[in-house]
């Protein structure tokens, strides 16, 4: 058949509660990893990504369906670079070293993102839907909480809606701890493949760093990098695709550049080399009600060297949490047809794709998976997108 995508799956290394043996019974063979015990900045040694090839060949070995490792997701950008301190000379230097081992050793994908201090953030990393699973919940509401009266930021308030603290206020004053505790829990959680996680002082010293950072400063701050980093990439034949934010607004007083349509056209004016591309997320640009997301795709198709398919469902006031990857606001069918007609027309191998933050759900319930992360509700979410994509292939190719 046809195909839009090539079928991966992120897979977090040895630790990985999710083994191999799970990702190619899920039907993907592109596996989606990093070094995550290599600290941020530090180069990635030849040596260090062979072993990680190594694991896949050996499981290769035993299996006659072959597992590659596809994309590096992410090779993350240190704080100084993101913050042009004076010693981000040193780690920009380390980034292009990396660049040149992975394309040495035939990785040629590089997702990234340019999200200060935080990743993706939800206020509630287990909330419960009514079958019983549970999914990701981001609750402006309960981040304003968090803001004024767990994190106790300096003049937060400024930073939302008058109406909106208003209705924050009425709501913690109603909370019971344990809510508190969710709270808390979820927003200062580890990130993937960092055990060390955030607590409030790290956080705060993470803000301060930041401050007299404007949007525009930090929007300078990518450019300069891109510019540093692209030509070597282009040297070693790699691609670069940042991902966008998430949630695609600005958080705890933090600027984000990669948020919308005018964001992307600034970063691809600038440094407009096609190795600078982007990581097509229908989740995270998918947040912001104003982000149409089939256009998105025709704009930057031949920039969108990676893709991961979820849907959110929006509600008012900037809520929203993980659908299933069909239902939602996403609007998948449009999505992956998208894909589709741009791929016929420019006759382009196909992508690889991942599903991304499934629900925890059936037998993964109570097990330690990180939110989102679990496996079955992501071989739900693969096999919902590949009966989507095997659908329009068949159905449009026999017309």
């Amino acid at each position: 058949m046809k195909q839009i995508f090539e079928q991966s799956w992120r897979w977090y290394g040895p630790q990985d509660p999710v083994k191999l043996t799970t990702i190619k019974q899920a039907g993907a063979n592109g596996v989606v990893t990093a070094l995550h015990h290599i600290p941020v900045g530090d180069v990635w040694t030849v040596e260090e990504i062979e072993k990680r090839k190594k694991l896949l060949e050996e499981s290769n070995k035993k299996h006659s369906f072959p597992l590659h490792w596809n994309v590096v997701e992410s090779l993350p950008v240190h704080e100084h670079i993101k913050q042009a301190r004076p010693e981000r000379e040193k780690y920009i230097e380390n980034y292009k070293q990396s660049l040149r081992n992975l394309g040495k050793c035939g990785i040629t994908r590089i997702c990234y993102n340019f999200m200060p201090v935080l990743d993706w953030l939800r206020t509630n990393v287990r909330y419960q839907l009514e079958d019983g699973s549970t999914a990701l919940l981001h609750n402006l509401e309960d981040l304003i909480i968090f803001d004024l009266f767990i994190l106790k930021r300096e003049n937060a308030e400024a930073d939302y809606d008058a109406e909106m603290v208003k209705k924050a206020k009425a709501k913690y004053s109603e909370m019971k701890q344990e809510e508190l505790d969710v709270l808390k829990q979820s927003l200062l959680m580890a990130l993937p493949g960092d055990k060390e996680g955030f607590t409030l002082e790290k956080l705060r010293n993470g803000l301060k760093d930041y401050e007299g950072i404007s949007a525009e400063k930090l929007r300078t701050n990518l450019v300069e990098f891109l510019e540093e980093v692209i030509p070597v990439a282009e040297e070693a034949g790699v691609v670069m695709a940042i991902h966008p934010d998430d949630p695609p607004w600005p958080v705890l007083g933090l600027p984000r550049v990669v948020s919308k349509a005018s964001d992307l056209d600034y970063i691809f004016s600038q440094v407009p080399q096609k190795s600078n591309g982007l990581t097509f997320c229908s989740g995270s640009l998918g947040a912001s009600a104003k982000n149409n997301l089939p256009e998105i795709i025709k704009s930057y198709y031949d920039r969108i060297h990676f893709v991961h398919l979820r849907s959110v469902q929006l509600e008012e006031n900037s809520r929203f949490y993980e659908a299933n990857h069909l239902e939602g606001s996403a609007g998948m069918y449009k999505l992956i047809r998208t894909f589709y007609e741009l791929q016929k027309k420019n006759k382009r191998q196909p992508i690889p794709m991942r599903p991304d933050h499934g629900h925890e759900m059936l037998d993964d319930q109570g097990k330690p998976y990180y939110p989102g992360y679990s496996a079955v509700g992501r071989l739900r979410g693969l096999a919902e997108l590949r009966g989507l994509e095997f659908g329009i292939v068949n159905t449009l190719e026999n017309q």
